[in-house]
C-alpha cells in the first residue's frame, strides 16, 4: 500500500502522543534541565488544615504551602505528593519553587502533617526482612521476601494520635521501618536498574496487633493484624531518591516513652530495596506511587521472651527515624 501524506501525519500523531504520555511518566524521575531541582532532589510533606490535606515542599527549616502560593501566583500546582509523582501540574510547582511568596513559608516547627502519601494503589509490606529479627523470633531466613499488604485506610502522619482497637485487641508492637515509593511503572525490572524506578523514601511504622495478627496459629493473619486505621504512619517527609543515594547504608531506630527500643541499620536487611523491586515487578506490575514498607530490624516486643513482653498501650508515644529521612512520632489513644 503506497503511503499517503494522510498516513505519514496520522502516524507523526501517534508517535507523538506516545512520546508525550512517556515523558509524562518518566519526568518525576528524570532530572531537571537548565539547572532546575530534579524532583527526586527535593522534600515533600502533605499539610494539614483541620480535615484538608495540601502539598508542602521543605526549603530549609521552613516548608512551602504549595497550595497557598499557587493561589497567589494565580498557577494550577499539584495538590498532594501522589500528583507530583504522576507529573501533574509541574509548571505551576516550578514557579512556586523558583519565587515562593512570603506569605506561603511556614516554619516547619509550626506545621501540622498529615501522611506524606495518600493515594497509593498498592501498600505492600515484607515480613521478616531483617536477619536480626529473623533470628529473635526463631524464623527461617526466608528464601525469597514474605510479602503481605496493608490499605490506604491504615496511613497516619506524623504528630498524628493511633486510636488502638482495644475491643478486640491487647498486645500492640512498633515496627520501625524504611518505605520505598515507586515514581514510574516498573515491569520486570532488573536488580541492576532497580533504584531508578524509585521516587523517594520515607520513615514508616508497620503498627501491629500481634494477638489477632496470630490468633489463628503462626503469624497466619498478617492482614488482621496490621490494617486497623492508622496502623502505617509515614512521614512527616517523602524525601526524594536523590537526597539519599544508597538505600542500604541508613540507621534506623524506634524510641517508646523516650527509651530505645529499635537500633539497626538497612545493611542487616536479607532482601535489598533493589532486589524487593526486581521481585515484585516480575509478578504485577508497580505503579507510581505505589508504596513499599521493607521490614523491620530486630528489637520488636514480640521478639523478647514472653515474661519481658509489655505491649503497648493508650498514652505511649513512639518516636521512628531513619537516617536522612526524619523523625516520626505519634501517641496512642
Amino acid at each position: 500500500m503506497a503511503t499517503t501524506r494522510r498516513m505519514l501525519l496520522k502516524t507523526a500523531a501517534g508517535v507523538a502522543a506516545a512520546s508525550t504520555l512517556l515523558s509524562r511518566e518518566s519526568q518525576a524521575a528524570a532530572p531537571k534541565p537548565g539547572g532546575a531541582p530534579s524532583l527526586r532532589s527535593l522534600s515533600y510533606c502533605m499539610l494539614r488544615s483541620g480535615d484538608a490535606l495540601g502539598l508542602g515542599v521543605r526549603q530549609g527549616s521552613r516548608i512551602i504551602d504549595v497550595a497557598r502560593a499557587g493561589k497567589l501566583l494565580r498557577v494550577k500546582v499539584p495538590e498532594t505528593t501522589d500528583d507530583v509523582i504522576a507529573g501533574r501540574d509541574l509548571a505551576g510547582l516550578e514557579k512556586v519553587l523558583a519565587a515562593p511568596p512570603k506569605d506561603a513559608l511556614l516554619d516547619e516547627s509550626a506545621a501540622k502533617f498529615g501522611p506524606c502519601l495518600t493515594r497509593p494503589e498498592k501498600i505492600i509490606m515484607l515480613g521478616f526482612n531483617y536477619r536480626k529479627h529473623a533470628l529473635e523470633t526463631g524464623t527461617p531466613i526466608p528464601k525469597a521476601p514474605v510479602l503481605f499488604n496493608k490499605y490506604n485506610n491504615a496511613l497516619s502522619g506524623h504528630g498524628g494520635t493511633v486510636k488502638l482497637p482495644v475491643k478486640v485487641a491487647k498486645k500492640f508492637d512498633y515496627e520501625i521501618e524504611l518505605q520505598v515509593i515507586i515514581g514510574k511503572t516498573a515491569r520486570e525490572v532488573s536488580e541492576a536498574e532497580a533504584l531508578d524506578y524509585v521516587f523517594g523514601y520515607a520513615t514508616g511504622n508497620d503498627f501491629s496487633a500481634r494477638d489477632l495478627q496470630f490468633r489463628d496459629g503462626k503469624a497466619s493473619q498478617f492482614m488482621l493484624g496490621k490494617t486497623t486505621d492508622g496502623f502505617l504512619p509515614i512521614g512527616p517527609y517523602l524525601v526524594g531518591a536523590g537526597q539519599v543515594g544508597d538505600p542500604q547504608k541508613l540507621a534506623v531506630e524506634c524510641r517508646v516513652n523516650g527509651e530505645k527500643r529499635q537500633s539497626s541499620n538497612t545493611s542487616d536487611m536479607i532482601f535489598s530495596c533493589a532486589q524487593i523491586i526486581s521481585y515484585c515487578s516480575q509478578y504485577f506490575t508497580l505503579r507510581p506511587g505505589d508504596l513499599i514498607s521493607t521490614g523491620t530490624p530486630e528489637g520488636v516486643i514480640v521478639g523478647k521472651p514472653e515474661a519481658q513482653q509489655v505491649w503497648l498501650k493508650p498514652g505511649d508515644q513512639i518516636a521512628c527515624s531513619v537516617e536522612k529521612l526524619g523523625e516520626l512520632r505519634f501517641d496512642l489513644a
